[in-house]
């Protein structure tokens, strides 16, 4: 095809694909175009390449995390001043790691040391950076490198390198000039730390065997220098893009609270520290100086919110109170309005029990105490030098917890006043606070996982036998057929005078011949049966029997007849069951008794959850998962109390076990997905008064709601009134 140029230059002749051609120049083109044929020949497709893919998201898009900590100690000083700087660094940073020539034997605990195997100081820095080259170039941007005799405020460090540039080749420190004077440049002193970015790093990497064979001296921090300095071109600087690197010299045996030097109170680092002790109480002062700024800024920042909302549309009322909490909590009906509890100084008008009036004690009273001390302060505050004022009363106590702000309290209070010229007299006065909730923290948790197999342990005593079969469908349905990971052993419990007639005349009879038909129909389920004789059934005593016949690793759970299981709470009862550290006592959905929930009604084909159906049952404590290793230590550690006194194995559940002599967590949580049907539940008078108290209210509380106890009621009176 010719492309011909008109006079002017411009393409005439060519034009785009889809356009028209219009005119005589177009057809003589037409004619000048001649098509040609490409035969087609299919691809030959090459071997895919595998794609690599990264662990983490930040490896694969090369992120890298911000500041790397590395500190030089030594054999005599890692134990007392390594671990003091590992104290009060180790929780700021993300990583700080300890280079010594050699190490003692014993290794602080939680510390991350890396042992070069000698003691000359030139060869150890060589080997850190080497080591640093090797293992965290491409991890950090900056790397920060100071003695184990330097104080270290890290909050500072990690603003600091925050505000620099991570492509900067910098070398920032404490300039000195080099001994002698003959050698041009500053090199950064050891003592108060300096910085090092990870472009300087990798400039300084393929020099590094030059300067630990071409540079002597006397000083790791001089060595460090020169070699910088010959190889990457670089001075120790105090100051860049307008951010300055702030150090202090401590003198022998200073205070820190009695430091009023500008420099020692800006200041990164802090050198020479003597002793621990001296690291420590550096530490305390300038913590109390973050502290105080922080209470300045939010001081600053809710005066800035006052000040705006003046504009706002709504004007004052538009900032909240107190400034900066959450706003109140709003009900959408009347069933969430949050109660009020009213108080005095020694009584409480909201018990536990239900009394209408109950002594106020422990942690209550000390809390309306602290409230009290709290208002009489602020109120000193507001109004001082002018008047003085002194409690003579609490008249009226009020308080209410909102879970959007905190605990909420109103109080009127009887005070004496007093003026300048101290005259006095009593006034009453109301005052508003609030107790906010704390900052939420993320509290880090062993792995688990949903992979593991749940023991269900069934106790079955003789009034539970017509339950069983209800039990054993449900069960079937969603574990059986389903192949769930779980074990189910029944537990029967025999009084004595039964186990004298099992062989004539066995109660659990009808119950073993429904598990031989289940095995039956389903050939690769087997479910094991344990038999025990007692005259006064107790958690502990049985699961001390169940425990000696399973593995340590064994995870339990203890179920009732009641019960009805499923793969969803199985896989919480395996998350939320962690060994060595906690144990799960989840809190049913109890349904009422249909006889008064659905009064004069037809009873539902499904129970849904609703609060007219029934209620966490808060009161029950007999479903549990644990790890049969943690339930063995607790046992042991009860022993010597047991040999005092055997009535606390029938005293005692194991809920209360795990309270009292384990140090896991219990954790208590309501479970959707773990139902119980009504049904009466025999209470044993045997048990500590708290168990059976418990137990009375767990009855009391199934029958039905309020609301519904009440129509009952009303239809009572009236039918009895006609």
């Amino acid at each position: 095809m010719r492309i011909i140029l008109s006079q002017d230059g411009s393409l005439k002749g060519a034009r785009r694909p889809n356009s028209i051609s219009t005119g005589n120049d177009g057809e003589e083109e037409e004619e000048d175009f001649q098509p040609r044929i490409i035969p087609y020949k299919p691809v030959k497709q090459s071997q895919p390449k595998k794609l690599f893919r990264a662990k983490y998201i930040s490896t694969e898009l090369g992120i890298r995390e911000r500041l790397f900590v590395g500190i030089l100690t030594s054999k005599n000083t890692i134990n007392s001043l390594g671990v003091a700087v590992n104290r009060t660094i180790s929780h700021h940073l993300d990583n700080v790691v300890f280079f010594t020539g050699t190490r003692s034997r014993k290794i602080p605990h939680g510390m991350v040391v890396v042992t070069h195997g000698d003691e000359r100081l030139i060869w150890n820095m060589f080997q850190t950076i080497k080591y640093i080259l090797e293992h965290y170039i491409t991890e950090y941007d900056w790397f920060y490198l100071a003695q184990d005799d330097t104080y270290t405020q890290a909050d500072r460090i990690k603003a600091l390198v925050e505000h620099l540039s991570m492509d900067r080749v910098l070398y920032m420190g404490s300039p000195e000039e080099f001994i002698g004077g003959e050698m041009q440049g500053r090199y950064c002193y050891g003592g108060f730390g300096y910085l090092l970015s990870r472009s300087l790093l990798l400039r300084l990497q393929p020099f590094l065997e030059n300067c630990r064979n071409d540079i002597l001296s006397a000083r790791h921090d001089e060595w460090l220098g020169r070699c910088i300095i010959d190889y990457a071109d670089t001075n120790c600087v105090e100051e860049f893009e307008g951010q300055k690197y702030y150090y202090y010299e401590m003198g022998k045996n200073s205070d820190p609270s009695k430091e009023d030097n500008v420099q020692f109170k800006n200041a990164l680092t802090v050198h020479p520290v003597s002793d621990p002790e001296q690291m420590y109480r550096l530490h305390k002062h300038f913590t109390e100086i973050e502290l105080q700024k922080t209470y300045e800024e939010i001081e600053k920042l809710q005066a800035e919110i006052k000040n705006v909302s003046v504009v706002a549309f709504e004007g004052n009322r538009s900032a909240l109170w107190p400034v900066g909490i959450n706003p109140p909590f709003e009900p959408k009906t009347r069933f969430e309005v949050l109660r009020w509890d009213y108080f005095t100084e020694d009584q409480v008008y909201s018990c536990i029990d239900g009394s209408p009036k109950c002594e106020l004690r422990g942690i209550d009273k000390l809390d309306v105490a602290d409230v009290i001390e709290t208002a009489m302060g602020e109120l000193n505050k507001k109004y001082k030098p002018v008047l003085h004022l002194k409690k003579q009363q609490l008249i009226n106590g009020y308080r209410r917890f909102d879970p959007t702000r905190g605990m909420e309290y109103t109080l009127d209070l009887q005070l004496e006043v007093v003026n300048q010229k101290g005259h006095s007299r009593s006034i009453t006065k109301r005052v508003h606070l609030v107790r906010p909730l704390s900052r939420i923290e993320i509290i880090p948790m062993p792995y688990v996982t949903e992979a593991t197999r749940v023991h269900i342990i069934l106790p079955v005593s003789l009034q539970d036998r017509e339950q069983v079969h209800q039990f054993l469908e449900v069960y079937a349905t969603n574990a059986f057929e389903t192949s769930e990971n779980a074990i189910l052993t029944f537990l029967f419990i025999y009084d004595p005078i039964e186990a004298q007639q099992v062989n004539q005349n066995d109660i659990f009879a009808s119950v073993k011949a429904q598990i031989s038909a289940y095995e039956h129909r389903y050939p690769t389920v087997k479910v094991p049966w344990i038999s025990v004789k007692s005259g006064s059934p107790s958690q502990i005593k049985f699961m001390d029997i169940i425990s000696k016949k399973h593995p340590v690793d064994t995870l339990f759970f203890i179920a009732t007849v009641k019960t009805s299981i499923n793969s969803e709470f199985l896989n919480r009862c395996r998350m939320n069951s962690i060994n060595n550290w906690q144990v799960f006592f989840p809190i049913h959905f109890q349904f009422y008794n249909p006889d008064i929930a659905y009064h004069n009604q037809p009873l539902p084909n499904t129970m849904d959850l609703v609060k007219e159906a029934g209620h966490f049952d808060r009161s029950s404590f007999t479903e549990a998962c644990f790890y049969n290793s943690d339930y063995m230590a607790t046992r042991t550690r009860m022993s010597s109390d047991v040999q005092e006194n055997e009535e606390i194995l029938e005293n005692l559940d194991i809920y209360e076990m795990f309270v009292k002599y384990s140090g896991l967590h219990v954790f208590r949580a309501v479970e959707p997905d773990l139902h119980q049907k009504y049904s009466y539940q025999p209470c044993n008078p045997r048990l500590s008064e708290d168990i059976y108290q418990r137990c009375v209210q767990s009855n009391l509380d199934s029958l039905g709601s309020r609301s519904q106890l009440a129509m009952l009621l009303f239809e009572q009176e009236q039918g009895n009134s006609t």
